[in-house]
C-alpha cells in the first residue's frame, strides 16, 4: 500500500513539473511580440505583445487610427479584441498563482490546482475571444480596403489554446492523483519557497528590464531604417560588424570614446573609497541632529533629475551665472565684460564630470557602509577603548577593516561596468566645444542610434560588444579576486 502511494506521488510530482513549465512559459511568453494572439491584421503593431496590448488600448490601436475614423471597420472588433487580450492576461495570472501555490502542503496545492483550472479555463476563453474578433475583422471590414487592413490569422492564439487545454487536462489528472487533505491541515509553505516567490517580482523585473530588451540585438543584423520592418529582404548578416572596423572614421571614433569611457570609469574606481571614508567619517559625529541633516543634505543630490542639476550649473558657472556676477560685484571683473563660461570649454572635462557625479552620488553610496558601520560588533569598540586606542585608530583598526569586504564586492561590481557611464549626466552637459572628451560609450551609442547618425543597426552592433566585454569583464575581475584570495578560479 505504501508502495503504491510512494509511486502515485512521484507520478504526480513529475506532472506537476510539467504543469509549472507551463506556467513558467505562459508568464514569459506574453511579454514577447511574436507570441501575440492579438495581432489579428496588420494594423496591430508587430512589435506589441499580449501583455502591452492587455494594459493599453491606446497603444493596440495605435496604427488603426486612420482605419477606424474612415469606419474601413468596425470598432467593435477592436474592443472585442481588447476584451480577449485582457481576459486572456487574466487568466494567464490564475495559472501563474496555481503553479506557485503548488509549491505548498497538500492543502495549498490542491487549491492551486483549483486556481490552474480557473486559469486554463479563463485563457481558452480569452484566446477563443481574440479569434473571434478576427472573425469581426474579416467580415467588417469594407471589401475595397481589406488589403490595408490585412486580416491575419491568429497562430499564436491557437498556440495557447492548445497549450491551455493541455494544461486543463493536466491539472484534472493532478486533481484526481492528489490524495485529501486533513480537515485540519492549514496552507502552508516551506520558507525557501516562500523566499524564493517573494524573489520572483525582483526577478522578472530584472528579466523585463535587462533581458528582454535584448531581443532588439535583431536589429544588428539588418539594414533597419526607422520606421521599416525586418524581413529577408534587408537581412545583411554581419555586415554591420564588419563595418565596424573597417570603416576608418568609425574605428577613431570608437577608439576616442572608450577613452573617454575609461578615463572616467578609472577616476571613478581611484575614488570608489571616497563613500566609505565619508560614512566613517559621518558615523563619527557625536551630535545626532548635526548628523543626519549631513546625511540628508548629501542623499537628496541623488534623487535629482542631471537636467536639474545642469540647470543648477547654468545658475552657477554660466556668464551670467552667480560666479561672474559675483566677480563683477567685488571688483574682480570689469562692468562691461562677459565673464567667463565655464560649462563651455573644454579643459578638465574629466576632472569636472567626476566632480559632478561625486558631489550627486556620495551620499547614497556611503548608506550602504553607513549599515556596515552599524553590524560591527560594538564589543571590538569597547575592548579597543580600554586597551587606550583613540578614535583614529578605532576607525582604522575596527572600522574599516569591517567595511572592507563590502568595499570589495562594490569595487568588483563597479570593474564590471567600467563601460557603463550612464547616459543622462554627459548627453547635459555635452557642447560642440567638449563633445571630444565628454562623449562616453553610452551617449555615443545614443547619437549613433537616435542622433545626427541614426544608424540604429550599427549603434546595436556596438552595444552588443559593449555587453560582452562587460560581461568578460566581470568574470575577469570574480577571477581576480578568487586568485587574490587564494581560492581555485575553476
Amino acid at each position: 500500500m505504501k508502495e503504491s502511494q510512494t509511486e502515485k506521488r512521484g507520478t504526480v510530482d513529475y506532472i506537476y513539473m510539467l504543469q509549472r513549465v507551463i506556467a513558467i512559459f505562459s508568464a514569459i511568453s506574453v511579454f514577447f511580440p511574436f507570441m501575440n494572439p492579438t495581432r489579428i491584421c496588420s494594423l496591430v503593431n508587430e512589435n506589441t505583445s499580449l501583455f502591452t496590448a492587455a494594459v493599453s488600448y491606446s497603444t493596440l490601436t495605435s496604427e488603426a487610427g486612420r482605419a477606424l475614423r474612415m469606419n474601413w471597420l468596425s470598432p467593435s472588433a477592436f474592443y472585442v479584441l481588447y476584451a480577449g487580450a485582457v481576459i486572456a492576461l487574466i487568466g494567464v495570472a490564475f495559472v501563474v498563482v496555481g503553479g506557485c501555490m503548488s509549491l505548498g502542503n497538500t492543502k495549498m496545492k490542491r487549491a492551486g490546482i483549483l486556481w490552474s483550472i480557473l486559469g486554463s479555463i479563463v485563457e481558452i476563453v480569452g484566446f477563443g475571444v481574440t479569434i473571434h474578433a478576427y472573425n469581426m475583422v474579416c467580415s467588417t471590414t469594407m471589401q475595397s480596403k481589406l488589403d490595408r487592413v490585412g486580416p491575419t490569422f491568429p497562430v499564436a492564439a491557437v498556440v495557447y489554446t492548445v497549450i491551455a487545454v493541455a494544461l486543463l487536462v493536466i491539472s484534472i489528472a493532478i486533481l484526481m492523483m492528489l490524495p485529501k487533505a486533513a480537515p485540519d491541515e492549514v496552507m502552508e509553505m516551506d520558507p525557501k519557497f516562500k523566499l524564493f516567490l517573494m524573489f520572483m517580482p525582483f526577478l522578472a523585473l530584472a528579466f523585463v528590464f535587462c533581458y528582454l530588451p535584448l531581443w532588439g540585438w535583431r536589429y544588428a543584423f539588418f539594414d533597419y531604417q526607422t520606421g521599416g520592418t525586418l524581413s529577408m529582404s534587408n537581412f545583411v548578416g554581419f555586415k554591420w560588424f564588419t563595418y565596424l572596423f573597417q570603416n576608418g572614421a568609425t574605428r577613431s571614433d570608437i577608439v576616442r570614446v572608450i577613452r573617454n569611457t575609461m578615463a572616467m570609469s578609472a577616476l571613478g574606481l581611484i575614488t570608489q573609497w571616497i563613500p566609505m571614508a565619508f560614512a566613517i567619517f559621518l558615523c563619527e559625529i557625536k551630535n545626532l541632529t548635526f548628523r543626519r541633516f549631513i546625511q540628508t543634505f548629501t542623499t537628496v543630490p541623488n534623487f535629482i533629475s542631471w537636467v536639474l542639476v545642469y540647470a543648477l550649473a547654468i545658475a552657477i558657472f554660466s556668464t551670467d551665472g552667480f560666479i561672474n556676477t559675483f566677480a563683477k560685484s567685488v571688483g574682480l571683473l570689469a562692468q562691461g565684460s562677459d565673464g567667463h563660461n565655464f560649462l563651455m570649454g573644454d579643459h578638465f572635462t574629466w576632472l569636472k564630470m567626476w566632480a559632478w557625479g561625486t558631489w550627486k552620488g556620495v551620499g547614497w553610496s556611503a548608506i550602504i557602509y553607513i549599515s556596515g558601520i552599524a553590524g560591527i560588533d560594538q564589543q571590538l569598540y569597547e575592548a579597543a577603548t580600554v586597551d587606550g586606542a583613540g578614535r583614529f585608530q578605532k576607525m582604522w583598526h575596527i572600522t574599516v577593516p569591517g567595511l572592507l569586504p563590502t568595499f570589495f564586492v562594490l569595487l568588483l561590481m563597479a570593474v564590471a561596468a567600467v563601460l557603463s557611464n550612464g547616459l543622462d549626466q554627459y548627453l547635459v552637459f555635452c557642447t560642440p566645444q567638449n563633445k571630444n572628451h565628454i562623449e562616453v560609450l553610452d551617449l555615443y551609442v545614443y547619437n549613433l542610434g537616435l542622433g545626427s547618425g541614426g544608424s540604429i543597426p550599427l549603434s546595436t552592433v556596438v552595444g552588443m560588444f559593449k555587453s560582452v566585454i562587460s560581461v568578460v569583464l566581470l568574470f575577469g575581475a570574480n577571477s581576480l579576486s578568487k586568485a587574490l584570495r587564494g581560492e581555485s578560479i575553476v
